[in-house]
């Protein structure tokens, strides 16, 4: 193993031997059920926590903690500023504690230690200013009304945001720390109070985050955290007669579920799901540029990003250079063990999913596809996959057609932009795309005609608080992040005066 392996903190170990409950009402309850859920680290194989399985009962008191926090208004009619102050502390505490939470991160997810600390904490850190910053910008309009009686009446209106009520956040496994915050944040800013629910594969860095909420100075029952399987604990919440609003970030499958359940109370949903997204590359684009930019857009994190760039379509003048400098690059990639910054692949978050990956890829090969492997990881019980090109799939191939969310990227040859273009939006998803230019008329007249939620133009998977981002057709509903992102966490009351 290399030199330069980051040996855990003291506080990270005694973190992970603890017995995890679930937080409620300002502090740690212990599950009424005796179930429990083993959490993984995934470069070993090794059990490094066990957390609570929440049951009905458990999830019904978090959501009853959450209810009686916001009808008590003691932070929904806190003023604006005094939210803000105490969510900018709490970033301050994030900060604070950077290290350990990175770690946590890594351990628990996979994920390197250099992007633990970059995206998970860093990251976060921008989202948090800028979300807490949003409480003091909540905002109506007033309205000149027309309504001709009685005679001589005269009417003015406005509109006010209410923060919504109880929230129920729902965090995948592949950015919980970053992603779980982009549910709590614009809640908290908003007035409202959150139940969230933590993959079970990753819940650790969430269970801390609720510690730092109260230090900084969150009420009791404002954020809750109940740790469980989706089937149980993820399904009681979502359904919960309580929860006026639903964030969800996963799979479309289970987004879709979660949509049909809302139906029956009409609760207020916002789902960002899976993507298969598409890079567009013209024979005008800086080779270097694209290899380098689309390298980061396809193998960041394994490959476990929503937005990755996962299908790149290049035209044929320069479909040969692409393919050698893709071919070299991926090669030369070194898998190992994130809490060892110098590998640039690590180990996918779960045994299951590696399982998931693997069989895309025989699936691939059994239909002849010809795929260019990458170095394989270390000896040992690790949840690895070697980085993986697949040249020119067809179309209709499984791993072309679904969201693989893992380090493999495929490469096809296109004869015009055309081409390029209808392949591209031949998909069930719109997440995110990529077009990849010098020329300015063409970046500005494709664009448009791309089918996705957020398209760069010589970058790909770079997102910014100030950005809104959600997708098209089946990657979701609703928008995240922007200065318009507390309207899908508020109502909007219509308030009209006669005088």
């Amino acid at each position: 193993m290399s030199s330069q392996i980051v040996r855990p903190l003291d506080s990270v170990s005694a973190f992970l031997k603890r017995q995890h409950g679930l937080y409620i009402d300002g502090g740690w309850v212990a599950a009424r059920g005796q179930g429990t859920l083993p959490v993984f680290n995934p470069a070993t194989g090794e059990q490094i926590a066990t957390t609570a399985d929440a049951d009905e009962a458990d999830v019904d008191q978090a959501v009853q903690s959450a209810h009686q926090a916001f009808i008590s208004g003691v932070w929904s009619r806190r003023l604006p500023a005094e939210r803000e102050r105490i969510l900018l502390r709490y970033a301050d505490l994030l900060e604070q504690h950077t290290e350990e939470l990175a770690q946590l991160e890594t351990l628990e997810q996979g994920k390197s230690i250099a992007i633990a600390r970059a995206f998970e904490v860093g990251s976060t850190l921008n989202w948090m200013r800028y979300t807490a910053g949003l409480a003091t910008k909540v905002s109506g309009r007033t309205l000149d009304l027309s309504i001709p009686m009685p005679e001589g009446a005269r009417y003015t209106a406005f509109t006010r945001k209410e923060p919504v009520g109880v929230v129920a956040g729902i965090v995948p496994w592949n950015f919980p720390l970053m992603i779980g915050m982009w549910k709590v944040m614009p809640a908290l800013a908003a007035g409202c109070s959150i139940v969230i629910k933590p993959s079970e594969i990753t819940p650790l860095t969430l269970l801390r985050m609720a510690e730092l909420a109260t230090e900084a100075g969150v009420p009791p029952g404002v954020f809750n955290v109940v740790t469980g399987s989706g089937g149980v604990c993820g399904r009681v919440l979502t359904s919960h007669p309580l929860v006026s609003k639903i964030s969800f970030t996963g799979s479309t499958a289970t987004g879709k579920g979660i949509a049909r359940s809302a139906v029956d109370s009409l609760k207020r949903i916002t789902l960002e799901l899976g993507g298969k997204n598409p890079a567009i590359v013209l024979k005008d684009a800086d080779i270097q540029q694209v290899v380098e930019g689309l390298m980061m857009g396809s193998f960041l994190n394994q490959g476990q990003v929503c937005a990755a760039s996962s299908r790149l379509y290049v035209e044929a003048p320069i479909f040969d250079q692409v393919a050698a400098a893709f071919e070299g690059a991926v090669k030369g990639l070194t898998v190992g063990p994130g809490l060892d910054p110098s590998f640039q692949i690590n180990p996918l978050a779960s045994q299951a999913h590696q399982a998931k990956v693997l069989g895309y890829l025989e699936d691939a090969r059994r239909q002849d596809a010809e795929l260019i492997r990458g170095a394989q990881g270390p000896n040992g019980n690790g949840f690895y996959v070697s980085p993986t090109l697949v040249l020119n799939p067809d179309n209709h191939l499984t791993l072309t057609r679904e969201e693989v969310f893992g380090p493999v990227l495929c490469l096809s040859r296109v004869d015009d932009v055309e081409q390029a273009l209808a392949l591209a939006n031949d998909s069930d998803y719109g997440l995110t795309a990529s077009l990849w230019t010098r020329d300015l008329n063409a970046a500005m007249n494709l664009t448009p005609r791309i089918e996705a939620g957020t398209v760069w133009v010589n970058s790909h998977t770079l997102i910014d608080a100030n950005m809104p981002f959600g997708g098209f057709k089946q990657s979701g509903t609703g928008r995240d992040f922007g200065a318009d992102w507390l309207d899908a966490y508020t109502e909007t009351k219509s308030v009209c005066i006669r005088h």
